[in-house]
Formats: structure tokens, C-alpha cells, sequence
């Protein structure tokens, strides 16, 4: 017997008959004889309708009563699908995060887990239990309802499974699994057996929306074994999805690259004409940072008489912040020429462990986009990423050109691996 925590996603868990359909997946590990805890989120699009609820009484609404009413979603799923297993037969019993004792900070909206009590889930566990949990929510110190974030119930579901050492944490979704790139922009995306966390880590963090990247990161931090999965299989499937892995397979070569990752969400800031002087990166970033505004990739021309233009991207979200900021405060400042931006951007990443003992990656990439004639406007590279910044009209493009030249649409045989 193991023991397993199961995470439901929004559109598992989005009519009834869905709920109906979880209950029965879950009634079937039971049935195995598995322990199971499961994690749901709320309703599809009943959190999104709370808020605006919530900013319809009150544009500007305290953050605490925020999380009270965002946190009544998965409340409300975890009762339905209790009763939907109890119409099964199986013995269920729901919790709420604060029933579990999900203890958290208080950050409101975007708190981080501390601890938690697993006492009372273990109790319930032992007596034949489903223990079926709130995910995306928790309590601070205080006795305070928090919540995680957006796509925070992943976050619960690897967290509760490292508090109870689970032997797999299963995240179910409306994909059977992790591809090579997104299967809507590119059709020939294929589904990965197995990946490793450091590859997982750097394409959800580069835009990858199979998981929340604060999940992966909690599953490497305690070593928790991962699975994605769909929920729209048969529920008898033996399907199993995409494993992610902690160990690199020592029989046999890694392939080269993995997948591909793609982010829109992005904008390009050049400070031109800064002085080339020491500190004056800081200077310019700075004022960024106290404003909380993440920066993502940074470039620095060679100094010509010495002058440099400064480039760096941000969140779409923050463009226009971001470019004021540097408008009123750094340009004065540190003399600059101008401030130039362009928010229709795109960033395209290759991801691979096997480029850690390959040359000619980032070449191969460059030739490939320059054959269809694509620009690259920024470069960055890691060991197991190599990531490039094109016009926003090209990404779909630049995708599919780098799929096909890297061969990710066939298995990672011996000879494409050895490329």
C-alpha cells in the first residue's frame, strides 16, 4: 500500500459530472488500496467571479477580506466532492487549510507555507479516509485565512505530500502530461516520458503553464516525486503521464534538448547613452527593484567613448511603471540619452540537460532563426538553457522552425541524441 496525494485543477473539478468523474478516479486508488489526499481547486472560473465580486462592492478592497472570500472556492469543492464519494461508498472527509493547519506568513494573496500539520490528516488516513483538501489557501499566525497565489493549489498538493513523505504527488490537469513545446502553437509537440526537475524548474519559469513554478520548486526543495497527468482520460486509464525526475538516467545519453518554452509576456527597456562608469547598473536598476518590479534578462553594450546603452526586460505588466521610473528619476540622474521601450516582445528558450555536454547549441538555434530570417534582439544563456528575445510576431514561428530543426518531434533515439 501507498501512500498518494492526488491535485485537482479548475477544470477538473468544473460541473458536476467532472466532480462525479474525480470521485470515481479516486475511488479506484482506494480501490487498489492506496492512501489517498487529494487537493482540489475551486470551480473553473469561480475565483476569477469572486474577486470581481469583491472589486464590484469595492475597487480597492482590503487584501485580508480578499483572501476570505477567494478562499471559499475550494471550500466549496472539497464538500461537493466529499459527497461525491461518499455516494461511492468510499469513507471521504474534507478540510480546509486551516482545518489541516497550513501554516503560512501574511502575506495576503501570495503567502508562502511555513509548516504543516499533518497529524489530523494521518489520524484520518489510518481510519480508511480520503482526506480531501482546500488547496490555494491557509492561515497565518494570527488565525488569518491566506492565500497562496494563483495556481497555488499545485503548491498544496506538493507541499502536503512532503509533510506526509507521500510516495507520489499526482497532478492532474486538462493535459495528459508535459510536451516538448505547447501543442497548440506547435502541432508536433510531443509528450515527454519523463523529464528532469532541473528542466522542469527552467520551463515553468520561463513560461511553461503546465505547473506553478513555486511547486517545482517546493518538489525539488523535499525531493518529492512528481507526476503530471490529465483528468480527462478514461478513469481506468493506465496512462502515466510525464515523471519528473531527480536523477539523470546514467545508462544512456540525455537528450540534447528537451523542450521549448515561450513567454509573451514580455517588454524591453534600453537606457541609451549611460555613462560607462562603475555603478551605474545599479543606478539604473535600483529604482527598479524598490519599486518590486522584476527584472529578467540584462545586456550591456561595449562602451564607445565611453558611452554604453543599457537593455533589460520586465513583465508586460510593469512597461509602463518601469519606463516612468526611469523617465523621472534615472535619466536625470545619471545623464542618459533617452529611455527606449518595445512591449511586443517575445522570449523563446531551449531547455535541455543535455546541452551541459554538447557545443553548437545556441549556433544551431541562431542559424535556424536566421533562415527565417527572425532577429534576435537579446540573448541569455545558462547551462541547461539557452533563451533569445524576438519581435512578438515571430514567436509562434520561431517555435515550430526550432522544434523541427531540433528533431523534438521524434523519440530521443540513440542517433538523434548523439546530433
Amino acid at each position: 500500500m501507498s501512500l498518494i496525494v492526488q491535485k485537482y485543477g479548475g477544470t477538473s473539478m468544473g460541473s458536476p459530472e467532472r466532480i462525479r468523474e474525480v470521485a470515481r478516479r479516486v475511488e479506484r486508488f482506494v480501490k487498489e488500496g492506496h492512501q489517498v489526499v487529494v487537493v482540489v481547486s475551486a470551480m473553473s472560473g469561480e475565483t476569477n467571479r469572486l474577486l470581481a465580486l469583491a472589486k464590484e462592492l469595492n475597487p480597492d478592497p482590503d487584501p485580508r477580506e480578499l483572501d476570505v472570500i477567494a478562499s471559499t472556492g475550494e471550500q466549496v469543492s472539497i464538500g461537493l466532492l466529499a459527497l461525491a464519494l461518499h455516494k461511492l461508498g468510499v469513507k471521504a472527509k474534507s478540510c480546509t487549510g486551516f482545518q489541516v493547519r497550513i501554516l503560512t506568513d501574511d502575506a495576503y494573496s501570495k503567502a508562502r507555507i511555513l509548516s504543516i500539520d499533518e497529524e489530523n490528516m494521518r489520524r484520518d488516513l489510518a481510519t480508511g479516509h480520503v482526506v480531501v483538501v482546500a488547496g490555494f489557501q491557509g492561515i497565518d499566525a494570527k488565525g488569518n485565512i491566506t492565500t497562496l497565489g494563483r495556481g497555488g493549489s499545485d503548491t498544496t498538493g506538493v507541499a502536503l505530500a512532503a509533510a506526509l513523505t507521500a510516495d507520489e504527488c499526482q497532478i492532474y490537469t486538462d493535459v495528459d502530461g508535459v510536451y516538448t513545446t505547447d501543442p497548440r502553437v506547435c502541432p508536433d509537440a510531443r509528450r515527454l516520458d519523463t523529464i528532469t526537475f532541473e528542466e522542469m524548474l527552467e520551463l515553468a519559469s520561463l513560461g511553461s503553464k503546465v505547473l506553478q513554478i513555486r511547486s517545482v520548486e517546493f518538489a525539488g526543495k523535499y525531493k518529492v516525486k512528481l507526476r503530471v497527468l490529465s483528468s480527462f482520460t478514461d478513469v481506468n486509464s493506465t496512462d502515466m503521464g510525464t515523471l519528473i525526475t531527480f536523477e539523470e538516467d546514467q545508462n544512456m545519453e540525455q537528450a540534447i534538448i528537451s523542450g521549448i518554452a515561450f513567454n509573451r509576456d514580455e517588454a524591453k527597456i534600453t537606457v541609451v547613452g549611460v555613462p560607462d562608469r562603475p555603478g551605474v547598473a545599479f543606478a539604473i536598476l535600483g529604482p527598479v527593484a524598490d519599486a518590486n518590479i522584476e527584472v529578467d534578462m540584462i545586456i550591456q553594450n561595449a562602451s564607445i567613448e565611453g558611452m554604453t546603452d543599457f537593455s533589460f526586460t520586465v513583465h508586460r505588466n510593469d512597461f509602463k511603471r518601469t519606463m516612468q521610473i526611469l523617465e523621472s528619476n534615472v535619466k536625470p540622474a545619471i545623464g542618459a540619452r533617452a529611455i527606449v521601450g518595445d512591449d511586443k516582445i517575445a522570449k523563446v528558450s531551449l531547455v535541455g540537460i543535455g546541452m551541459r555536454t554538447h557545443a553548437g547549441i545556441a549556433s544551431k538555434m541562431f542559424r535556424s532563426l536566421s533562415e527565417e530570417r527572425i532577429n534576435i534582439q537579446m540573448i541569455s544563456t545558462s547551462e541547461i538553457k539557452t533563451s533569445v528575445v524576438v519581435d512578438e510576431k515571430y514567436m509562434e514561428l520561431a517555435v515550430r522552425v526550432l522544434h523541427k530543426a531540433f528533431e523534438l518531434d521524434k523519440p530521443a533515439t540513440e542517433e538523434r541524441m548523439k546530433a
